[in-house]
């Protein structure tokens, strides 16, 4: 649905949890904030522009938020719909994006050297749902800006951690902030409350300033890709449980390598429970583990 004036919130099921895609409809230029899995385009966001009098022929940009299969997903099938669609994404993350294998090796399979990781059904699923290699026209850095009406311009905002080149949108003209997956509070729920997934960021500084400067925009507004939107203090009290369950993993990691715990895997099951349970892909946790075990001791 249109949740603020010119911004469309495309909501969909991603197994028991939800997923969301951005529409910024403005009067000279629309832009869309994700692609979903790989059938995402298809049956979602084809028939959403279309409840709106759209096609796909009339979006002149996907920005991709970073590199994970829910959000780059639907890359390729959306650029074979219109081949001259501009694609961009943070500029750290674009190997990833536009390289099925790279992503596989460096996001999801990371840590099998360290002896955990994706079970083989879950392999298949990610491998399945990123939807074969797909180009990037543009790498963005952040601060850039992009109008889409004569007075509406949004500002592209790096917000590093869960990826390094994580990227959301400042609309100053909503007081509204974009942030999709910059910010993951004690981790990811499913339609009933249940908490499924944690937090990963791969770098605990990086997550931690993030979530600290849109702490400080205090936008009115937050709007993510896996929680409902939210305004004023609830949105600054989810920001603040962001920032505190990495403080609570540094204790965590912190308590296991004083008793001697320097397996990854051994810390990343203590943090698990300590600081969870997390039935689904728990194994995630151990990038935040391990960020931490940088800045406390021996990686």
């Amino acid at each position: 649905m249109e949740i603020l004036p010119g911004i469309h919130r495309i909501e969909s099921d991603l197994g028991e949890r939800f997923m969301c895609q951005y529409l910024l409809l403005g009067e000279e230029r629309t832009v869309l904030i994700d692609t979903g899995l790989a059938g995402t385009p298809e049956e979602v966001i084809v028939p959403y522009l279309q409840g709106i009098g759209l096609g796909v022929e009339d979006v002149d940009e996907i920005i991709i938020s970073h590199a994970d299969v829910d959000h780059c997903g639907g890359n390729r099938a959306l650029k074979q719909m219109k081949p001259g669609l501009r694609f961009s994404c943070g500029e750290p993350d674009r190997a990833w994006v536009e390289s099925n294998e790279r992503i596989m090796a460096e996001i999801y399979l990371w840590s099998e050297p360290y002896g955990f990781g994706p079970d083989d059904e879950s392999k298949d699923w990610i491998r399945t749902e990123l939807g074969g290699d797909s180009p990037v026209d543009v790498g963005l850095c952040g601060g850039e800006t992009l109008r889409l009406g004569p007075d509406w311009r949004v500002e592209i905002l790096h917000l590093p951690g869960h990826t390094p080149g994580h990227l959301g949108i400042w609309d100053q003209k909503n007081d509204a902030a974009i942030i999709i997956d910059a910010a993951l509070e004690t981790g990811i729920y499913d339609r009933e409350g249940d908490r499924l997934l944690p937090p990963r960021y791969f770098d605990a500084t990086g997550y931690q300033s993030t979530i600290r400067t849109l702490h400080s925009i205090r936008p009115a507004h937050l709007l993510t890709a896996h929680y409902q939107p939210m305004q004023g203090e609830e949105a600054l009290d989810f920001l603040d449980r962001s920032l505190d369950f990495t403080v609570q993993v540094h204790r965590v990691v912190g308590e296991g390598l004083k008793n001697g715990t320097t397996d990854l895997w051994e810390l990343t099951q203590y943090a698990d429970e300590k600081l969870g349970p997390y039935p689904e892909f728990m194994t995630e946790l151990g990038a935040g583990v391990r960020a931490h075990m940088g800045l406390l001791g021996p990686a």
